[in-house]
């Protein structure tokens, strides 16, 4: 089993940077990707940014430039660096991670707000 522990987060003004980090514990030998989703009010979860293990890295459009993901496999924590927010970044955001036997584990989530 293994829990994932989230920090970070708040409310930022537009242009703002905000850092989401997040810290596993458990059967962490077994983690296979990690990444950030979020889901806003009345939308669904949608993936923001992933990191393999090995560290191939993958964000969807909307953030590039903007957000960055970075993985210490040593400290066995992903952290997401976000930076000139938008109030469309508005959402709760939940810190994921895969291991080799298709097990999936959740963070708790950590309100982000963008305020215009």
């Amino acid at each position: 089993q293994v829990q994932l522990v989230e920090s970070g987060g708040g409310l930022v003004q537009t242009g703002g940077s905000l850092r989401l980090s997040c810290a596993a514990s458990g059967r962490i030998f077994s983690l296979s990707d990690m990444a950030w989703y979020r889901q806003a009010p009345g939308k669904q979860r949608e993936l923001v940014a992933r990191v393999t293990r090995r560290g191939t890295i993958n964000y969807v459009d909307s953030v590039k430039g903007r957000f960055t993901i970075s993985r210490d496999n040593a400290r066995n924590t992903v952290d997401l660096q976000m930076n000139n927010l938008k109030p469309e970044d508005t959402a709760v955001y939940y810190c994921y991670a895969g291991d080799y036997t298709a097990n999936v584990y959740w963070g708790q989530g950590s309100q982000v707000t963008v305020s215009s």
